[in-house]
């Protein structure tokens, strides 16, 4: 078989596994992690690459930093100090979904402009999941945004991105073999900054993009649900819907202050109340006794049902809110609910009515309804004697359920959310992230090595147990990026990005302007760092781009400055570390990434081309 130019087949069978991987991505024809197994066994079977180089990308330095950031991100979730970022981006966002959109993803865009993008992405993860629930916004249209910010955000600074990081070397090592064609001008290094033009043009026109056309090409949301807790389906068919939801009230100025006893609100109204928010919510009871008071302005929360909480309200003169708006974070779904426990006869309930146990100070849960021989009790339950086999119907904060369940008290009778927080550990996961962070950026050490030392430290110092860390990892995401490495590696090792790579270039020389040249540059570049890695595109296309600049009239420097960034152009595909770890919980099919990233692609490409021009000069 005859094969144009310089073709060999090793490349051509290379380009045709670029077209299968492509149709299988688009199609949807196997699942995405599918198509990275297939690679690893295919590509060794056809003879392009080796057996070691086919699975090694199950020890590459991306999965494994992906796999430790993954954990340290748990760790930091676990501790709560995620939650410290979560509440300040909802205090400013409000009721916004554009305002909660552009401050994660500038967030994630800040984080990442000084650590790998993969890295700022997965320990943001969980917060960004918290914070939609709590907003009642689809993390499907939050979730591409931000990791697209996160992997701009790299080309902030030369230290936010593996081709940045590799520019200056790069560039060097170049400049000192074509000494002839520069007329032995000096060398002059990129500094740290030296990007931030291009990189906050970027970031501003990627949230931009979003906030404009977010609603066109981001998947299309289900009709929004009330963030606030429900009972299911299963818990009403027992208890009924007289305590099915939870409710916001504000009391006025003019209330008069009373005992929740005094108010009797269980056998007027089957209402119970589970939290109360005092001094504009600078003080908060949240599981009150019938000692407790409600004063003029307090923000009540009760569970009831519509009727009786509308009744209420016209009774006692208080405001129902039509959203949870004070007490968002406390009743919200992903932070409380309703759950149903059994009394075993071992228990120490038994034979005491649950005022007598002290039954809310005690276990921090709010009991609403007792359900004995076929009968459903909502009044006057804190004095009844308990008997071994009554079932409760609870409300309260997911992680005092787990803590509860560790007790035997009581047996529950249905999987429970959320998991248990541990604040009083968070120094110790602050302190593993930045050594991890030190090791990285201060003493350069390898950057897997470095942040599994973090990850390994989470565990050394019981942040979380070694069973958390394996449960915390996305396998999907694994084995989808270490087996599309070996693709990557054939397109190198074969030769056939660098054919493409002279083939297109040797068509347009000779016509090319400046602006055309770098045109052409940041479209290889884009098209090179999806089928193949980054830090690939970046080796193959710096030398390359540099020697083409000569020629033209153009600056080699500038070049090369443009091959580094627009290697983070890739959002077609979820062929990029962060659109694979994205993926999953985000929902995602290829096809979102193709809506939303075709026009990201472009944007991207013409913002750096417009900044290049008007603020570097793209000529010597």
């Amino acid at each position: 078989m005859t094969l144009p130019g310089n073709m060999t087949l090793e490349m051509l069978i290379v380009f045709v596994f670029l077209i299968f991987v492509t149709l299988l991505f688009v199609f949807e024809i196997v699942r995405v992690d599918m198509v990275g197994l297939l690679m690893m066994v295919l590509l060794p079977l056809s003879g392009v690459i080796a057996p070691s180089d086919a699975i090694s990308g199950l020890s590459s330095n991306a999965v494994v930093s992906i796999i430790a950031v993954i954990i340290m991100g748990e760790g930091l979730d676990k501790t709560g100090v995620m939650n410290v970022f979560a509440r300040y981006i909802v205090r400013f966002s409000g009721k916004s979904q554009v305002r909660m959109v552009s401050l994660i993803s500038g967030t994630v865009a800040v984080i990442s402009s000084f650590m790998q993008n993969i890295g700022a992405v997965a320990l943001f993860l969980p917060a960004a999941n918290r914070m939609c629930k709590q907003l009642n916004v689809p993390i499907s249209q939050v979730l591409i945004p931000m990791g697209y910010c996160a992997v701009i955000g790299g080309c902030i600074t030369l230290v936010g991105s593996s081709p940045l990081i590799l520019l200056n070397d790069l560039m060097a090592s170049w400049w000192s073999n074509n000494q002839t064609l520069l007329g032995n001008q000096p060398f002059e290094a990129f500094g740290l900054f030296s990007v931030a033009p291009l990189g906050i043009a970027l970031v501003v026109a990627a949230i931009l993009y979003f906030i404009v056309f977010g609603k066109f090409i981001l998947p299309k949301a289900d009709a929004k649900t009330d963030s606030r807790a429900l009972l299911n389906h299963d818990l009403e068919s027992t208890y009924g819907r007289e305590v099915s939801n939870v409710f916001e009230m504000q009391v006025p100025k003019k209330f008069y202050t009373r005992r929740l006893e005094e108010l009797k609100l269980r056998p007027l109204y089957h209402a119970t109340v589970v939290c109360i928010s005092k001094h504009n919510g600078r003080y908060r009871v949240d599981v009150p006794g019938r000692a407790h008071v409600i004063e003029p302005n307090d923000v009540v929360g009760i569970v009831s049902n519509l009727d009786h909480a509308k009744k209420l309200a016209k009774d006692m003169g208080w405001t129902l809110c039509e959203e949870l708006n004070m007490l968002n974070g406390v009743l919200s779904v992903d932070h409380s609910g309703f759950t149903e426990t059994i009394v075993t006869p071992r228990s120490e309930l038994v034979g005491k009515t649950l005022h007598e146990y002290g039954f809310r100070k005690k276990l921090q849960v709010n009991p609403l309804a007792l359900y004995r021989r076929d009968k459903v009790l909502l009044e006057d339950i804190s004095e009844i004697k308990i008997q071994p086999g009554d079932a409760f119907l609870l409300h309260g904060e997911w992680e005092k359920f787990h803590l509860l369940k560790q007790k035997p008290i009581l047996i529950f009778t249905e999987h429970l959310q959320g998991e248990i927080m541990y604040p009083e550990k968070a120094g110790l996961a602050t302190a593993c992230l930045i050594l991890a962070l030190v090791l990285a950026m201060g003493l350069k050490v390898q950057l897997s090595i470095a942040l599994l030392t973090g990850a390994v430290s989470m565990i050394l110092t019981r942040v979380m147990t070694l069973d958390e860390a394996y449960r915390s990892v996305d396998w999907m995401t694994v084995f989808l990026l270490a087996g599309l490495i070996p693709l990557g590696i054939a397109f190198e090792e074969t030769g056939a990005a660098r054919f493409l790579a002279s083939f297109l270039a040797g068509l347009m020389a000779g016509w090319l302007t400046p602006v055309g040249l770098f045109l052409l540059i940041g479209c290889l570049t884009s098209f090179f760092t999806l089928v193949t890695s980054n830090i690939g595109a970046t080796v193959l296309m710096i030398p390359l781009a540099m020697n083409m600049a000569i020629p033209c009239g153009a600056d080699p420097r500038m070049a090369a400055l443009l091959v580094a960034v627009a290697a983070s152009n890739t959002f077609i595909l979820p062929t990029h570390q962060v659109n694979a770890l994205i993926m999953r919980p985000g929902g995602y099919r290829v096809k979102d990434y193709v809506r939303a990233g075709s026009g990201m692609t472009l944007l991207y490409i013409a913002v750096v081309m417009v900044i290049m021009y008007f603020f570097y000069g793209i000529t010597t």
